[in-house]
């Protein structure tokens, strides 16, 4: 593909990835995925740990790497374009929300600059974090993308994948308009349902994180899935503690989210 005009008036230029295809079963995205673009082990490591944006661009926009996503966001703030929104980026893999498996046809895909867990996910810097809000709003007002919709990697894709992590600053975008939040619960003693449980309790729960929009089957058993699902929850809904035990500040942070969906608005 020869280099393109950028959709997002945002982006300060486009670099065009051949890593792309046709958008499968809809007419366009209505979904946000955030990602971090992570650490390479090997070889590669000391490259990415010198310039990690222009490590991450080549990787996104190498044919053989089979990886894209529609925009790159440096650490400094600024904002390129790999692919076209129209077309389907293959940033999400196996993934799943609210049933539907084909997650890189109904989103947009945004990588966030960030060598992550394996250099200890340092913080994300506001620069960048501002571009990252500025972007969302700009794509979901322009898509109509439901704020429940702005979602993390870790989200669609529970026990594989964890960015952008604890880190990223979930409640701060919310304050901005982007996103669906609520404040955590916060922890304390009390009953939880962990690894091993069975039971009625266990298929409430579950039934509640696929309310939501989880892949998480209705078993009624505590298994290493849905210690995944919790997992994940907590990441990026209560980041204190991750533990995947659905504590009281777990359960009560999640039923708080069922509960404001029909108040939130795009």
């Amino acid at each position: 593909m020869q280099d393109f005009a950028p959709d997002s008036p945002l982006a300060t230029g486009a670099v065009a990835s051949p890593n792309h295809g046709e958008r499968i079963g809809c007419a366009s995205a209505d979904m946000i995925l955030l990602h971090y673009t992570g650490l390479p082990a090997g070889e590669a490591e000391a490259a990415w740990r010198r310039d990690p944006g222009g490590e991450a661009l080549k990787w996104l926009c190498d044919a053989r790497t089979q990886v894209s996503a529609h925009y790159l966001v440096l650490e400094e703030g600024t904002i390129l374009q790999l692919v076209p929104e129209a077309r389907r980026a293959w940033h999400a893999g196996l993934s799943s929300w609210l049933g539907e498996s084909d997650v890189n046809s109904l989103s947009i895909g945004v990588e966030i600059v960030n060598p992550g867990h394996a250099a200890g996910l340092p913080d994300f810097p506001a620069a960048q974090i501002d571009a990252v809000i500025a972007l969302c709003r700009d794509v979901a007002q322009r898509r109509r993308v439901p704020s429940a919709r702005v979602l993390a990697h870790s989200d669609v894709a529970p026990g594989r994948k964890v960015d952008p992590g604890e880190r990223f600053p979930w409640g701060e975008l919310a304050r901005a308009g982007v996103g669906h939040f609520v404040e955590p619960a916060p922890i304390a003693a009390g009953p939880a349902l962990r690894p091993g449980d069975e039971g009625q309790p266990v298929r409430a729960l579950q039934a509640m994180f696929a309310l939501y929009g989880y892949g998480a089957p209705l078993t009624g058993v505590y298994d290493k899935t849905t210690q995944d699902v919790v997992a994940a929850f907590q990441r990026h809904f209560r980041p204190a503690r991750i533990d995947g035990i659905a504590d009281p500040s777990t359960v009560t942070t999640l039923r708080d989210l069922i509960g404001a969906l029909s108040s939130q608005s795009v």
